[in-house]
């Protein structure tokens, strides 16, 4: 409690603090003027009391002059010694105060001076009062001790102030990386919703520009191909109620399913459904083929099917191929299709088409240490996308 009643006292206002604090001293130097006092001592007289207030009145603006209101209450005090027989005061409160306020505010060059000048005025006082060692010891002490706290003071202000400076600064940058996070995840989310709905709405064309035609000549390849449209369409549903699950925060997304990533054994189904289009796809794995980390399966999985989505769209192709090749520490993944060239003047899966697959397809790369590259197959003809992996980080020394 008395912690938190300091702690609101600091931070007050300084135009209610400071008038507080005077009042404060004024109460304490009334003390010995209301006290019963032995007939001996000097009398309490009005002249008196009001010389005590005056001396106590320049601590309202002890922070805007200190160095001025320490001459303000010596001032007093000296004519209230010199002039007036009025009673003792146990500390001169307002002039320790004063001296703290100096050491708390004032630069080094006005602390020397006003050290020197207060030595002497308090050799001065002391030889007009006792004159006794004890007398001046204890002034030197009292002073002393007001000006360590004062010092004291303002090293912890200083510390305070480097330290609230360095935790808002550590906040800026915990703001910043948490603002960078959240566009790095709604980047990724925008490609990932990018994926699913460009290649099941793809598809999805293909299959429904195909089903007047089968109706009319292959009525039997008209069900598969309508088949084919509300697979497609609840795999896309699946897949994009578990991403907007994720996004959500009341208890739908308790609800909202939490299977893996599709990876490298998912694509199998992924290859049958472009292949429901009409596509004649080739699969193949080679090298030593071993089982990859989620994040990089999903990845593998998501740029399979950006690529054949471009196939789809844009390449009028009628062959494409997809070929995993596992390195050492690194993963190929090659999709190649016998379709337009991006300089057939036809529109292949390079020509601009106002989407994103190609630069998803790239950043998805990067992610993983690696890149990619698309352009014409041999001889100009047809599409190939080319992305390499980082499977493992290479070993120090290797």
């Amino acid at each position: 409690m008395i912690r938190a009643w300091g702690e609101r006292i600091r931070r007050a206002d300084p135009r209610w603090r400071d008038p507080g604090l005077t009042l404060l001293v004024q109460v304490a130097t009334t003390i010995p003027f209301v006290v019963p006092r032995d007939p001996l001592d000097s009398p309490a007289t009005w002249p008196a009391y009001a010389l005590t207030t005056l001396g106590n009145l320049p601590l309202v603006w002890r922070r805007r002059a200190p160095v001025a209101a320490i001459f303000g209450m010596v001032a007093a005090g000296s004519v209230y010694t010199l002039a007036l027989d009025g009673p003792g005061q146990p500390l001169p409160y307002a002039p320790l105060i004063g001296v703290y306020t100096m050491a708390l505010l004032c630069p080094v060059r006005v602390r020397i001076a006003m050290g020197v000048t207060l030595s002497g005025l308090v050799l001065a006082s002391v030889a007009l009062n006792t004159g006794t060692a004890r007398e001046l010891l204890f002034a030197l002490f009292v002073f002393a001790a007001a000006y360590a706290l004062g010092r004291l003071q303002h090293t912890r202000q200083a510390y305070t102030a480097a330290v609230e400076a360095r935790a808002a600064e550590l906040e800026r940058a915990n703001r910043i990386e948490a603002e960078q996070a959240a566009a790095r995840e709604r980047a990724r989310i925008a490609r990932e919703m990018h994926d699913v709905l460009s290649h099941a709405v793809s598809i999805m064309i293909v299959q429904a520009e195909a089903g007047p035609v089968a109706v009319r000549r292959a009525p039997e390849r008209a069900e598969a191909a309508f088949d084919a449209i509300a697979e497609t369409g609840r795999d896309a549903m699946a897949q994009l109620r578990t991403m907007l699950g994720v996004l959500r925060t009341d208890g739908a997304a308790r609800a909202a399913p939490r299977g893996p990533q599709p990876g490298v054994e998912e694509l199998a189904g992924l290859l049958e459904r472009v292949r429901g289009s009409g596509l004649e796809v080739s699969y193949e794995r080679t090298g030593a083929v071993r089982g990859l980390p989620a994040a990089l399966e999903a990845t593998v999985h998501r740029v399979v099917q950006e690529a054949l989505t471009n196939v789809v769209k844009h390449a009028g192709a009628s062959r494409v191929s997809v070929r995993l090749e596992y390195g050492a520490r690194e993963l190929t993944v090659t999709v190649a299709d016998d379709g337009r060239g991006p300089g057939s003047g036809g529109r292949g899966p390079g020509a601009a088409s106002g989407g994103h697959g190609l630069i998803g397809i790239r950043e998805r790369a990067a992610v993983h240490g690696g890149a990619a590259v698309a352009g014409p197959g041999p001889g100009g003809s047809g599409f190939v996308v080319r992305v390499v992996l980082v499977t493992s980080p290479l070993e120090v020394g290797s």
